[in-house]
């Protein structure tokens, strides 16, 4: 139940990530498993979030990270912290996702969790241009580094992701051919799954360029 919530919020999918999310939390509390039910509070307050429910869905996260703190459970920690600092960026409050974002990634150098740490860096670049003042040559380089640990995993969903975020950046600066030129052999490689989020966007990004 857990890693279909996982599943569904990686696919943005907030309703049915709470749907799994909900139950797995209920089975985890009978059974008496702490590790999986603060798991399924994180990933509850990333739905709620998404779903406009701020301040509930921040709560939700700090007691998940608050459980897994306090037993012991460092697993999985950053992934958490970057959920959360997600969750701040969709508030309105991108300096407190930064903050949260440098623990997350300090935390996956000690733990050595690199799963989903180009997702880490591309989420701090989006972060950056939230900001009043935004760094956009910082930015670009959280991108690239996004990008190049990616294709050094070969995770073309994160690299899409990656190439989206800098394409859309380029846009912005008049780049247009580059952002092009970047984006279109990524999305080239799938072959399925044109239904999600990420891809639909990518099309629309790909006609606008």
């Amino acid at each position: 139940m857990i890693h279909s919530a996982i599943l569904h919020q990686f696919r943005r999918e907030a309703p049915a990530t709470q749907e799994h999310v909900e139950a797995a939390i209920t089975l985890a509390t009978e059974q008496g498993v702490p590790g999986w039910e603060a798991v399924g509070k994180m990933l509850h307050g990333w739905a709620l979030v998404a779903q406009g429910h701020n301040a509930q869905g921040l709560a939700q996260l700090q007691q998940g990270l608050t459980a897994m703190q306090a037993i012991g459970m460092e697993v999985g920690r950053p992934d958490g912290l970057a959920r959360l600092a997600a969750a701040y960026g969709m508030g309105g409050q991108p300096e407190a996702g930064l903050q949260v974002l440098a623990e997350a990634l300090a935390t996956a150098r000690t733990t050595g969790e690199g799963l989903l740490e180009p997702e880490r860096y591309r989420l701090r670049g989006e972060l950056v241009l939230q900001q009043t003042v935004p760094d956009t040559h910082k930015a670009e380089t959280c991108f690239q580094q996004a990008l190049t640990i990616a294709r050094h995993q070969h995770a073309q969903s994160l690299e899409l992701r990656a190439a989206m975020s800098l394409a859309r950046l380029w846009q912005q600066q008049g780049k247009r051919a580059d952002a092009h030129e970047l984006l279109a052999p990524v999305y080239g490689w799938f072959t399925e799954g044109f239904d999600t989020a990420d891809l639909q966007e990518a099309k629309v990004l790909l006609d606008l360029l």
